[in-house]
C-alpha cells in the first residue's frame, strides 16, 4: 500500500507517512482523514475507520523554509516522469548534460532522465557534441513540487481532485 499524504492544517503538503503512522495520527486526534480509499477499512477491536489516502493535521506545524528540493537520482527520474530527455521512451538512468569528467555536477539543472541506450550513445559528451538535442530543459522543482511529483508518479488517485489538478512545476 502506498504512503499517505500529510497536509498541514492550512492544506499545504508536508510529507508522506506510512499507513500505520497515518492511522495513529487519526486515532490520537492529531489529524483528520481528508480522503480515504473507497473500499478498504482498518479494523480492530474498538476501531473501524477507512484507510486514509490523505490526512490533514489539526494543528498548524511551522516548517522552516527550504528554497530547493534536495537532488537525487530518483528525484530526477520522477521530475522527468521516467521519460528519456533525448527520445521520450521509458527512462531508467540519469544522464549528466555536462559530463562529470568535464566539470558537470550532480544538480537539478545538469541531470536528466535517460534510457540506457541514449545514455550509452551520448557517452562522455555534451548533447550538442553528440548531436542529441534535449526534448525538454531540466528545471529545479520546489520542495512541494518534488513531493507532489513523487506522489503523482505512483497512484494518481491518492491525490484529491483539488490537489491533483494543480500543475506540477
Amino acid at each position: 500500500m502506498r504512503d499517505t499524504l500529510v497536509l498541514n492544517a492550512s492544506f499545504e503538503p508536508l510529507s508522506t507517512v506510512t499507513l500505520n503512522r497515518a492511522v495513529v495520527l487519526v486515532l490520537q486526534d492529531k489529524a483528520v482523514v481528508e480522503q480515504s480509499h473507497p473500499a478498504l477499512r482498518v479494523r480492530a477491536a474498538a476501531v473501524d475507520l477507512p484507510v486514509p489516502r490523505v490526512i490533514r493535521l489539526c494543528r498548524y506545524v511551522r516548517v522552516p523554509f527550504r528554497r530547493q528540493a534536495p537532488w537525487s537520482r530518483r528525484g530526477v527520474l520522477v521530475r522527468d516522469q521516467h521519460r528519456c530527455a533525448y527520445c521520450g521512451r521509458r527512462a531508467t538512468t540519469v544522464d549528466h548534460v555536462v559530463p562529470k569528467s568535464h566539470g558537470g555536477a550532480d544538480s537539478w539543472l545538469n541531470t536528466v532522465a535517460s534510457c540506457a541506450e541514449d545514455n550509452h550513445r551520448k557517452a562522455d559528451r555534451t548533447p550538442e557534441q553528440a548531436g542529441m538535442p534535449l526534448l525538454h530543459e531540466p528545471f529545479v522543482p520546489s520542495p512541494a513540487d518534488a513531493m507532489l511529483l513523487g506522489l503523482r508518479s505512483g497512484e494518481r488517485a491518492a491525490l484529491p481532485d483539488w490537489l491533483a489538478a494543480q500543475p506540477a512545476a
